[in-house]
C-alpha cells in the first residue's frame, strides 16, 4: 500500500514539523535567501534531511499554488486522531482541561487560525466533526504556522455524541452565539472547560446548541454583527486564559 505524501509550505509550518515530528519529513525543497531560511536548513540537514536548494521557480511548480515562503516540505501523513485519543489525553492530563471545539468550521485558514490561537492559550486539543468541516490541508497547516504539528487535531463521527460524553467528564460547555443573553465576561470559565463555536455563516447546529451548558455572546459596539470565528475563538480562549490566573 502506498501512502500518500503530504506538501507543507511555509517557514513557521515546515519548523513547527521539524520541531514537532521531524520523522515524518521525507525531502525539503528550500531557497537559500536570508538568515532564518538558511538557519532552517542547517538544522534540516543536521537532522538528517535531505535538502535540496531550489529558486522560486522551481518551488511554485511543486508547491501548485501553495504559498511556500522559499521553502516547501515533503512529509508523511500525521496520523489521524479520533474520539478515543480524546479519552486517552483527558486520562493522561493532570491540569484541568481547555478544549476547543468547532461546529463545521469549513475555511481551512480558519481551522489554522484556532489551532494556532489555543495552542499559545495553552488548550488540550481542538475538536472537529468528521463531516462538513476543514482538515488539516497544506493552506490549514500553513495558518497554524506550525501549530498543527504540536496541538491534537481530534476528528470526531459525531460531535454531539462526544460533547455529551465531555459533560459526563465534568467539562463545562459553553457556547458563542450573538443572539445569547449572558455575556462570555459574565460566564465562568476557570474550570475544565470546553468552548464550543460554530460555522462561519450559519453558527452552532441545533443539537450543539442543546448540548452546551450556557450559551454566551461577545459584547459588540457600534453595527458589528458578528466576528470571524478564530477572532471570536481568540477572544474566549484567552478569557479562560485570565481566568485560570491565580489572583
Amino acid at each position: 500500500m502506498t501512502v500518500k505524501r503530504e506538501l507543507i509550505g511555509g517557514v513557521n509550518a515546515v519548523e513547527g514539523l521539524l520541531e514537532g515530528s521531524p520523522e515524518r519529513i521525507v525531502r525539503v525543497w528550500l531557497k537559500p535567501a536570508g538568515r532564518r531560511l538558511e538557519a532552517l536548513g542547517q538544522r534540516l540537514k543536521a537532522a538528517g534531511v535531505a535538502v535540496e536548494q531550489c529558486e522560486d521557480r522551481t518551488l511554485d511548480r511543486r508547491a501548485g499554488g501553495l504559498r511556500h515562503q522559499g521553502v516547501l516540505a515533503e512529509c508523511l501523513p500525521a496520523p489521524s486522531l479520533d474520539e478515543n485519543d480524546l479519552d486517552a489525553l483527558l486520562d493522561g492530563s493532570d491540569q484541568s482541561p481547555l478544549l476547543l471545539v468547532l461546529d463545521q468550521v469549513q475555511d481551512p485558514h480558519n481551522l489554522g487560525a484556532c489551532l494556532r490561537t489555543a495552542l499559545a492559550a495553552g488548550a488540550l486539543a481542538v475538536i472537529v466533526p468528521k463531516d462538513r468541516a476543514a482538515s488539516l490541508t497544506p493552506a490549514a497547516r500553513r495558518s497554524a504556522a506550525g501549530a498543527a504539528e504540536h496541538l491534537p487535531l481530534i476528528v470526531v463521527t459525531n460531535l454531539s455524541r462526544t460533547l455529551g460524553a465531555l459533560a459526563e467528564r465534568g467539562i463545562w460547555l459553553v457556547g458563542l452565539a450573538g443572539e445569547a443573553d449572558d455575556s462570555l465576561f459574565n460566564c465562568r470559565l476557570d474550570g475544565p472547560l470546553a468552548l464550543v463555536l460554530g460555522s462561519e455563516e450559519k453558527g452552532l447546529r441545533r443539537l450543539t446548541r442543546e448540548r452546551c451548558d450556557q450559551l454566551v455572546k461577545i459584547p459588540m459596539a457600534g453595527n458589528s454583527e458578528s466576528l470571524n470565528v478564530s477572532v471570536a475563538a481568540g477572544i474566549a480562549l484567552f478569557s479562560a486564559v485570565q481566568a485560570r490566573i491565580p489572583q
